[in-house]
């Protein structure tokens, strides 16, 4: 009660010129853009413990105050545009600046896709190659050998987590403290405060997330460019996009620390100094809005098309978003949904920063949401999850489970005692011409068929598979719960 009777009196302290520019919580214009923008900021679906079902419709207002969250901004894409873009709350906890649609988040390991922009436009330069051995571009530092053997490392593995390299996210810097070098946070040796980046598994064999891969592609940027990291992200990708209130910079450069958003991990309690350095910059080190971020989306929506080839030609861009080693990542972007459904993005964490990007491969349809608190992550869900029934985002929701009528016969076969390998027993019981299964000292519960051999209940996240023989003879279950699968015999 305390958290949420602060946060409603900082609102309250916020100049009215001020509240009205910047927030969405007075009373709209009677046009359809802001009608669902009320729509959305009053509809958030927080999760519940049941699989792909929300709680009842909340507030924006209340829910930052649930999370310790002083601000939010949000960009919604809407038919290949920016629809709107809006802050909500505070850059700073009990302080009365508040978020505006410039104000700069650190947008975390989304840091990585906007930087695989950039590596594919050199790509399409002719500049790199995506399959060549990454030591016969770096100069200042190269991938060590595991002893006599030595890694064959591609810009392709890099982009995609699949070069099998260590280290999967940097914890940053105060801002006194000493920075590393990109050799040092390479290497391993202080003043960085993570381990060397190497390889420890099979190169191009599976996706393991890395963000030390990053920092390999930066100094081979660094390597075969001259340039200063911030100023080839800026020409290449930056400018082009017009995308005016982003930077890899790092530390930030005092001329942008009037626009930036103060870091909170939770409770609502700033970062000493108020946001920590990345010097791993390729990885982590972006400062932006949602509007870039949704600029750089547009872009890439617009070039698959073959509508924009200020950045990438459709080729290329088709080349960035399509699957590799595995369907649920290609270069930079992670990837979901398939057809019309299909989706790229990627999610941000940062000490006291927290974002969410997600982009429609085909509808023009898209949003980003950027917080000042990590505690506020699952808020970003829930403000997407608003987001996505508000515009009809297309196979975003789960479909719903619905169940079909088998026989009695059919019903009757699954009837039996089942046991798993450590004496755990279950009972499937029919009564009244349905289902149920029991465990040792609990209730029966109902179980609905999908088919004639998959079944789900609806008050617990618990599914039933039950295995049967070439001739039909059912031989045991499969109970799948919480990411664990029980198998069990039945008995005679």
């Amino acid at each position: 009660m305390k958290g949420i009777f602060l946060l409603a009196l900082s609102f309250a302290s916020i100049g009215c010129s001020d509240l009205l520019s910047a927030q969405s919580w007075s009373v709209p214009p009677p046009d359809e853009v802001e009608r669902r923008i009320e729509r959305v900021i009053n509809g958030l679906l927080p999760e519940t413990a049941r699989d792909d079902q929300y709680g009842p419709k909340a507030s924006l207002k209340a829910r930052m105050a649930y999370y310790h969250t002083p601000g939010v901004s949000i960009a919604v894409v809407n038919n290949y545009k920016i629809e709107w873009a809006r802050g909500f709350g505070l850059r700073e906890w009990g302080k009365r600046s508040p978020v505006t649609q410039t104000t700069l988040f650190e947008a975390g390991s989304i840091s990585k896709p906007v930087f695989a922009l950039a590596i594919m436009r050199l790509v399409q330069e002719g500049k790199l190659d995506l399959d060549k051995d990454v030591n016969e571009y770096l100069t200042s530092w190269k991938i060590p050998p595991n002893g006599s053997w030595q890694p064959r490392i591609t810009l392709r593995q890099l982009l995609s987590h699949s070069a099998g390299l260590t280290v999967s996210g940097f914890p940053g810097y105060l801002r006194r403290e000493k920075l590393p070098t990109l050799l040092d946070i390479l290497n391993g040796r202080p003043p960085a405060d993570t381990a060397p980046i190497e390889v420890n598994i099979m190169p191009g064999m599976q996706v393991r997330y890395s963000g030390g891969g990053m920092i390999v592609a930066q100094q081979l940027v660094l390597d075969v460019l001259g340039k200063p990291f911030p100023s080839v992200m800026r020409d290449l990708v930056f400018v082009p996009l017009k995308m005016q209130h982003s930077t890899y910079e790092q530390p930030l450069p005092k001329n942008w620390q009037g626009a930036a958003a103060t870091a909170h991990p939770y409770k609502s309690q700033p970062v000493r100094g108020k946001w920590r350095v990345y010097p791993e910059m390729a990885a982590a080190g972006l400062w932006i809005t949602p509007s870039d971020l949704a600029r750089a989306g547009i872009e890439l929506q617009l070039a698959l098309k073959g509508e924009s080839d200020r950045l990438l030609s459709a080729q290329t861009a088709t080349r960035m978003l399509t699957p590799g080693v595995e369907p649920g990542i290609g270069l930079g972007f992670f990837l979901s949904g398939t057809g019309g459904d299909a989706r790229f993005g990627h999610s941000g964490w940062n000490e006291g920063f927290v974002a969410e990007m997600t982009m429609y491969k085909e509808t023009g349809s898209g949003a980003v949401i950027m917080l000042n608190s990590n505690e506020g992550e699952p808020l970003l869900y829930e403000i997407e999850r608003a987001i996505a029934r508000e515009y009809g985002w297309s196979g975003y929701f789960p479909k719903e489970k619905t169940s079909t009528i088998l026989s009695a016969e059919a019903l009757s076969a699954l009837v039996g005692t089942y046991s798993s390998q450590y004496g755990m027993q279950y009972s499937v019981l029919e009564e009244n011409g349905h289902l149920v299964l029991q465990s040792a000292g609990q209730r029966p519960i109902e179980i609905y068929p999908v088919s004639a051999t998959s079944f789900f209940t609806k008050i617990l996240n618990t599914e039933i598979t039950f295995d049967r023989t070439e001739d039909g003879h059912v031989k045991g279950l499969a109970l799948r719960q919480a990411g664990k699968t029980t198998l069990a015999e039945r008995r005679p």
